[in-house]
C-alpha cells in the first residue's frame, strides 16, 4: 500500500498496449482493453473484492463492509484514444484501486464499520475513439443514454458494442452497485497547475459541449476524366467545412471557444475517384453555452451557404450536447480541506474536457480532482504527469473517499 506498489502498477499497467513513444493504444473493447481489465480484475481478486461487470462493460470492484447499504464509487477508465498517452484515465483507475486499499487497511484497523460501502469503478468507451459518443459506460449507468441504443453502436469496420464486448468476454449481466456519491481523480490535460506550482485541482464545473454530424454529399467520378467545372467533389466542400470549424472561434473572445473536427471518412475512397461522401464530425466547447450556440447558427448558416455555391447536399445533425454541470461546493470543500491537511496547494478548476465524472454528476454528489499535466498535453503519446505528482494525488483520493464512505456529501442527496 506504498507509493511504491502504486508506481509498480501504473508502470506495470502502461506497458499493456504500449507504443512506441511510450504511449498506450488501448480502445475500448480491444485484446489491449482486456488485458488491463484482466489485471483490474486480478487485483481486486487477489484482496478478496467481488468483482461485477454490467450489461455495458462497465466494472465495478466492491468493498463491502455493510451489506445492503449503498456504494461511494470512485474510479476512472482504462480505455485509450488511439496512440493515445498512458496517464489520461488510466490513473484515475489505479490510484482509486490503492486509495480503495488504504481506506479498507484504515477501517479494519478502527474497528468502526463506516455507513457506506465502496466500489472501485473502471467506465466502458469513456474516450469514444472507437465507439461514438464518448463517456459511454458511465452516461448509461446514469440514464443518460440507453443501453441497448449504445450496444449497438458500430465502429468504423461495422463492429457493434455488443459485439465487441462479446468478444473479449465483457458484456455483463451482473446488478449495478448503488452508488451514493462519486468520486474521480484524473490529469488536468491542462497547464494550469502546472503554471501555478499547485499539486491539486478541485473542479467546480464543466464546459458546454455541441458535437455536430456533418455528411457532405457529392457527386462520384473520375478524377482524371471529369472536366473541373463539372465536379461535385464532396472532400473538397468538406475540406472547406474543416477550415470554417476552424476559424469560427476567430468571432469569439481568445480562448472563449475551441473547436475541432477530429474524425472524417470518405467514400469512396480510391485516389481516382472524386469523393461521393465525406462524413465528419464537429465538435464546439465553451464555458458559455451561448457561445456554442452562436458558432453554431454561425457555422449552419456558412455551411448552407457553401452547399449552393458547390451545388452539393450537406446535412447537419445535432449531436452529443453536454450542458455545463456544476459540481456541488461541499465536495469542492473537501477537496479543498484535504489537500490543506496533507500540504498540497490547490486551485478551484474548470474542466474543458468531458469526463465520467460529469454524467454521475447528473444522479449523486460528485466530486473531482486534477493533478498537473506536463505542457497541458493529452491525448497524445508525449502526455505525462510526475510520480510524484501521482503519489501525491493517490493521498488525497484516499482521504476523500475515507470522508464520503463515512457520509461526507451524502447530506447532499440525490441530484435530478
Amino acid at each position: 500500500m506504498s507509493a511504491e506498489s502504486f508506481l509498480k502498477d501504473f508502470h506495470h499497467v502502461a506497458t499493456i498496449g504500449a507504443t512506441a513513444n511510450h504511449g498506450v493504444d488501448r480502445q475500448a473493447a480491444t485484446a489491449e482493453d482486456a488485458r488491463t481489465r484482466a489485471w483490474f480484475a486480478g487485483f481486486a481478486a487477489d484482496r478478496g473484492w467481488e468483482v461485477r461487470v454490467d450489461g455495458i462493460g462497465n466494472m465495478f470492484a466492491l468493498l463491502t463492509w455493510r451489506p445492503g447499504a449503498p456504494f461511494v464509487l470512485i474510479g476512472s477508465h482504462l480505455d485509450s484514444q488511439p496512440l493515445g498517452g498512458r496517464f489520461d484515465g488510466a490513473y484515475g483507475v489505479i490510484a482509486a484501486l490503492h486509495a480503495a486499499q488504504r481506506v479498507d487497511r484504515r477501517i479494519l484497523e478502527s474497528g468502526m464499520l463506516p455507513p457506506f460501502n465502496l466500489a472501485v469503478v473502471n467506465w466502458f468507451n469513456e474516450e469514444g475513439g472507437r465507439f461514438a459518443p464518448s463517456i459511454m459506460g458511465s452516461s448509461v449507468f446514469a440514464g443518460l443514454m440507453d443501453q441497448e441504443k449504445m450496444l449497438d453502436v458500430a465502429d468504423l469496420q461495422g463492429t457493434t458494442v455488443r459485439q465487441a464486448l462479446e468478444g473479449i468476454g465483457y458484456l455483463g449481466t451482473d446488478e449495478r452497485p448503488e452508488p451514493v456519491s462519486y468520486a474521480e481523480i484524473h490529469i488536468e490535460q491542462g497547464r494550469i497547475l502546472e503554471r501555478e506550482g499547485l499539486r491539486l485541482g478541485a473542479v467546480e464545473s464543466s464546459w458546454y459541449t455541441q458535437k455536430l454530424d456533418i455528411e457532405v454529399l457529392g457527386e462520384q467520378s473520375h478524377t482524371g476524366a471529369t472536366a473541373m467545372a463539372d465536379r461535385h467533389d464532396a472532400l473538397v466542400a468538406a475540406s472547406k467545412v474543416v477550415l470554417m470549424v476552424h476559424d469560427v472561434t476567430k468571432d469569439f473572445e481568445e480562448e472563449a471557444l475551441v473547436s475541432s473536427v477530429g474524425q472524417l471518412t470518405l467514400e469512396p475512397n480510391s485516389p481516382i475517384v472524386v469523393a461521393r461522401r465525406v462524413h465528419l464530425v464537429a465538435d464546439l466547447r465553451s464555458g458559455s453555452p451561448e457561445i456554442v450556440q452562436a458558432a453554431r447558427d454561425k457555422l449552419l448558416k456558412d455551411i448552407a451557404a457553401l452547399a449552393k455555391e458547390h451545388d452539393i447536399r450537406i446535412n447537419v445533425r445535432d449531436f452529443d450536447i453536454r450542458p455545463v454541470q456544476h459540481f456541488p461546493e461541499a465536495g469542492i470543500e473537501l477537496t479543498e480541506k484535504v489537500a490543506a491537511n496533507l500540504g498540497l496547494g490547490v486551485r478551484r478548476i474548470r474542466t474543458m474536457a468531458g469526463h465520467d465524472s460529469v454524467a454521475m454528476n447528473r444522479i449523486v454528489p460528485a466530486l473531482m480532482m486534477f493533478i498537473p499535466s506536463v505542457d497541458g498535453v493529452s491525448h497524445c503519446e508525449r502526455e505525462f504527469s510526475t510520480d510524484a505528482d501521482m503519489v501525491a494525488g493517490v493521498d488525497a483520493l484516499t482521504e476523500v473517499a475515507l470522508e464520503l464512505v463515512n457520509g461526507a456529501l451524502a447530506a447532499s442527496g440525490r441530484k435530478d
